[in-house]
This record gives C-alpha cells, structure tokens and sequence, in this order.
C-alpha cells in the first residue's frame, strides 16, 4: 500500500468510486422502477426521484428512462458518467488501464447516444449497468492494494450509505457499511478516533461524520 498521492488525485479517485456507485445504484432502481410503471404505479419513477431530492416529468415508463439518463438534472447517467471520466483523466497514472479505457468508451458512447437523440429503452439501461460491473471488476481485480485502490474503495462505501439512507432503507445495512469505511480510514490515517454510531443518529449526522473523516484523510496526502 506504499503509494504517494496528492490531495487532488486522493479526492479524484474518491470521487471516481462515489460516482461510479451512484451510477449502478442508480441503473439498478431504474430498472426495477420501470417495471413498477408499467404494472404497479405511474407514479413510481417521481417517487424515487423525489427522494433523491430532484423533481421529473415524464409520460410513460419509455420516457421516465429518458429523464433518468439524459434528463435536466443532476443524478441523470449521463451527468455522472461525465464526472467519472473527469475524474478518471485526474487518476489516469493510477488506474487500471483497462478501466480507465472502459470509462472512456462508455462516456463517448452516452455522448453519442445524447447527440443522436438515441431513444433509451430497458435493454440499454441494463447494457449500462452491466458495463459499470464490467468497470467495477477491472478496477478491483489486482491482488494487492494500494493506497489508490483504498481511496476508490472509500468513495464506493460512502456513496453506498448515503444512497442507502436517502432511499429510506435499514439503518443497520449502513452502520455495518460504516464499520468497513472506519477500516479504511484506519488503515490510511491511524491516528484516526471515530465516534460509534447508533440506529437513532440522523441521516444528516451520519453523513457529516463520514465526510468529516474522508476530509481529513485527504488532507493528510498532501
């Protein structure tokens, strides 16, 4: 894990991992909220949305998909994928070049489909969220870790919590996820005192906590 990193490649690659978790998290609601459109409620794609804090229209499940990647907001895919490749180009000498290439590739192939007014369909959005598996796995398939790995690994786990929470999900899922993140900050920064959580803490103080100590952690590359 003897790695040298800036505070800027740090939180590069930090956020590379946030987003990249977003993105498949984000995919997987997507495609199961589509379903839910078209058998259970109309209104099911405004509800996940909502909790994510952002208001969409849209007139059928064809369209929700539509708005989920190309929509004027800021969770739609291809927003996220557009930061993972800045990000990526950030961290490209730390990077899987294998990964790295496949972000670029998935980035222009959005890019393509938005200039072409391409019409999404389910079928697309599950071919996106198995190439961000594909990502995932290339970006992870080295025997050791180094201190980049761990920073990519961070912004996953931090990124999975705060999506978890958003959506109302058990609290302990994101407590047992938190344990894991104070591992990593451990390993990084052992100097590190945290604070244990509780299943009565809020959203927002967890969050704070979690950030409070990604902060810190990259400070300490510089």
């Amino acid at each position: 894990m003897e790695q040298l990193l800036t505070a800027n490649v740090a939180n590069g690659l930090y956020w590379l991992g946030r987003y990249l978790e977003r993105i498949e998290s984000t995919l997987n609601e997507i495609i199961i909220t589509f379903d839910d459109i078209i058998d259970v409620d109309k209104t099911s794609g405004k509800k996940l949305f909502k909790r994510l804090d952002i208001d969409i229209k849209y007139k059928n499940a064809n369209d929700f998909l539509s708005q989920a990647v190309f929509g004027e907001h800021e969770s739609n895919i291809y927003t996220l994928i557009s930061n993972i490749r800045e990000n990526a180009i950030i961290c490209r000498a730390y990077l899987d070049l294998n990964a790295f290439g496949s972000i670029i590739e998935f980035s222009e192939t959005l890019k393509q489909a938005n200039n072409d007014n391409f019409v999404i369909d389910c079928s697309f959005v599950e071919k996106m969220s198995s190439r961000v598996s594909e990502i995932w796995g290339e970006l992870t398939r080295k025997q050791e870790r180094n201190t980049s790995d761990y920073f990519i690994r961070l912004g996953k786990l931090v990124e999975k919590v705060d999506f978890h929470l958003r959506l109302k999900r058990d609290k302990s899922f994101s407590l047992v996820i938190m344990d894991e993140i104070d591992i990593i900050v451990s390993r990084l920064n052992p100097d590190a005192q945290f604070v244990v959580h509780g299943e009565r803490e809020s959203y927002d103080t967890i969050l704070n906590s979690i950030n409070s100590k990604i902060d810190k952690i990259i400070v300490t590359q510089q």
